[in-house]
């Protein structure tokens, strides 16, 4: 008996030790994404968010698999993820996140690998096609900004420009962060559109980008936002690693530089407005994705 027990603790003991080296074996070639499950234009389950073919871009030129860790990309989304540990283990469920504002006070952050600006969006056929810029709703007759009904996100930049232009009193409030993790901003303004609740929105690039290669060509139009004075609609977007993970992002560094070209043109098929650092345009915003 006492053979037979020392027998089995053994094997238990190689078959945790072959184990342990399976999974660093396997963490030593994966490229361990931290990603939200439903968050398109950037991440989703399927594959077909554009952060998620950058990451597919980048472990293809280190020779490694793509993993990832999904959490919907809300308050904890970094505990969560980026910083934690897996059980009994040193090692976090996952290593990069693929897009925050640079300098993200909760992760180290790498160089910019765009920069985009927020953006107005509407209808068109809607009564609204003679608005070829967002000052020309500052200027609109009064019987007709009645008429107007303008999505309005709290905190959000396009909030406070409606406030200084005198057109709150349009706006449709709707919470910065759905409810719902099934639903995202994305999606949530493409039902209120379809649904013919709101007329226009000024929502971030990326997303407005969405908006339109997700309707009829044409169907809508996009006007970047230019930052003007006590307002901020442009910003640079980097990807996140811890803290102490310098090497890393020095690696995640190299991959934008040796990538800029691909990263620029895989933004421009989801129709994301980049601009420079002085928030000038920098490709057509009417070209690319459908």
């Amino acid at each position: 008996m006492a053979v037979k027990c020392c027998f089995s603790w053994r094997m238990a003991l190689l078959v945790s030790v072959l184990m342990s080296v399976s999974i660093a074996h396997a963490d030593n070639n994966a490229f361990k994404v931290c990603a939200d499950p439903n968050n398109p234009p950037f991440s989703d389950k399927n594959g077909s968010g554009f952060e998620n073919k950058i990451a597919e871009l980048f472990a293809k030129q280190l020779g490694k698999k793509v993993e990832y860790s999904w959490f919907p990309q809300r308050i904890g989304f970094i505990r969560n993820t980026l910083k934690a540990q897996l059980p009994n283990s040193k090692d976090y469920k996952c290593d990069v996140v693929m897009g925050v504002p640079t300098g993200y006070e909760l992760a180290a952050t790498t160089k910019p690998y765009y920069r985009s600006t927020y953006a107005l969006v509407y209808r068109k056929k809607s009564g609204w096609d003679d608005i070829k810029s967002p000052d020309d709703l500052a200027h609109l007759p009064e019987e007709r900004k009645g008429k107007l009904r303008i999505a309005m996100f709290d905190g959000a930049p396009g909030t406070t420009w409606l406030l200084k232009h005198q057109l709150a009193q349009q706006g449709v409030p709707y919470p910065s962060m759905t409810g719902d993790a099934t639903v995202n901003t994305a999606q949530l303004l493409e039902k209120e559109f379809a649904a013919g609740n709101i007329d226009m929105v000024i929502v971030w690039g990326p997303i407005a980008g969405y908006l339109v290669t997700h309707a009829k060509p044409g169907a809508f139009e996009m006007l970047p936002m230019k930052s003007e004075e006590s307002i901020k609609f442009d910003f640079p977007i980097s990807m996140a690693v811890r803290f102490p993970d310098k090497e890393r992002k020095e690696e995640l560094n190299a991959l934008i530089s040796q990538n800029a070209e691909k990263i620029a043109a895989l933004l421009r098929e989801y129709r994301v407005p980049l601009v420079d650092q002085d928030g000038n345009l920098i490709q057509a915003a009417n070209k690319g994705k459908k």
